[in-house]
């Protein structure tokens, strides 16, 4: 079946469900007609002809939505896509699926109420993009719907709701960034406008990313080696609460954990940037014969494409995944100390890095292959987080 009127599309899936309807055996022994149904889907598989006259918004591919989008396709070494994206929604006639095939059939029979409803920007983004991945990279959900038809104005409107005011848009109209903009006015990717501090701003860099980083080195929360800023990989909208709670106490009292971290603020994306382009040469120290971009998780360039540092841009063979990247950073706060309320170094960071670098790449990459070589489990694992913050520690006693 394949006219301008309908169409029947067969594709391979991952896997399959039907949701049972809860309302198959109702008091009325009337059986509501709508059928849920989930698929997990290779990208690379997804077929290039939905329709799409179903979805209300039509999508604009430059915003920074699509941006976050096309970067988490992208990320292959974390293979977490299909569960950080909502996935496509679609309304259709018909859904059948061949067990023994893995191979899901979708008939959309009237265009009118049958196509992609939600989603839209995920599917033009994998549509534009996938050419740069192999197969089974990465993997999209997708929830089908049948028997929506009487109902479809209302589910349509339900599924695309407006981008609601996040908490960071709020925060940047109070003028609650101002601290960390001026702290860092004269770093590169400031001058160039490449942290965006609202949804929608132009930019590359979040600001959410920003605090995260700012989070592992506030001495009044994280004290000792006891207390540990996990959340700074775990939970980024975590580490954007904690900042806007400082500064509502505190603003731009000497007493705000941020404004006492002003004089190291610069230094502490500065040492991003150079724990992020030396993993492979740090690596290489320990394990001469052993190739760092072979590490489950480590990104190396394809088709031609140059991987930059996420602050200054500096070439990179590799890229490291931030499970990687952040409790290596995060072990630095054990060279902060607090003198006349300000944050300070007890020592030069870039010497304990070119010391303790090594040590601290064998120690994270070793941790990732005992926990079933996981960045993720990496960059939550307490463990970790304590042995770098002890490395980084003890180099400055011998």
């Amino acid at each position: 079946m394949n006219n301008e009127e309908s169409k029947t599309l067969t594709f391979k899936v991952e896997s399959f469900r039907k949701i049972p309807n809860p309302y198959r055996n109702s008091e009325t022994g009337e059986m509501h007609p709508a059928e849920m149904y989930y698929a997990i889907c290779d990208v690379k598989s997804i077929p290039d002809n939905i329709p799409m006259e179903t979805n209300p918004r039509e999508q604009k591919m430059t915003t920074n939505v699509v941006k976050k989008i096309k970067d988490s396709l992208a990320k292959t070494s974390e293979s977490d896509f299909y569960l950080l994206n909502r996935g496509l929604l679609l309304s259709a006639k018909d859904v059948k699926y061949n067990n023994y095939a893995n191979e899901l059939t979708i008939t959309f029979e009237n265009f009118e109420y049958h196509g992609n409803v939600d989603g839209g920007h995920t599917y033009r983004t994998i549509l534009e993009n996938r050419q740069q991945l192999e197969p089974r990279e990465q993997y999209v959900k997708l929830e089908i719907l049948t028997g929506v038809e009487d109902i479809f104005q209302e589910l349509a409107a339900a599924r695309n709701t407006s981008v609601q005011v996040q908490d960071k848009s709020i925060a940047e109209l109070e003028n609650r960034f101002d601290l960390i903009k001026n702290t860092l006015a004269n770093e590169p990717y400031m001058k160039k406008k490449r942290v965006f501090f609202k949804e929608n701003d132009s930019g590359d860099i979040d600001v959410s990313d920003i605090l995260a980083i700012l989070n592992m080195f506030n001495l009044d929360r994280y004290t000792d080696i006891d207390s540990l800023p996990i959340n700074s990989y775990s939970s980024k909208k975590k580490c954007i609460d904690l900042y806007i709670a400082d500064h509502k106490e505190h603003g731009k009292d000497a007493k705000n954990p941020y404004v006492k971290m002003r004089e190291i603020m610069a230094d502490i994306f500065m040492l991003h940037d150079k724990i992020e382009v030396k993993m492979n040469d740090f690596y290489t120290v320990k394990n001469p014969s052993e190739r760092y971009g072979a590490i489950k998780g480590v990104s190396m360039p394809k088709n031609g494409e140059t991987f930059k540092s996420k602050f200054m841009e500096n070439e990179m063979k590799y890229r490291s995944p931030s499970g990687f990247i952040y409790p290596i950073l995060g072990a630095f706060r054990a060279l902060l100390e607090e003198k006349d309320d300000c944050y300070c170094w007890k020592t030069d960071p870039f010497d304990v890095l070119e010391k303790a670098g090594p040590n601290l790449v064998d120690s994270t990459v070793s941790m990732s292959r005992a926990l079933g070589n996981n960045p993720q489990s990496v960059g939550k694992d307490p463990n970790i987080w304590k042995t770098l913050y002890m490395t980084v520690a003890y180099s400055t006693m011998s």
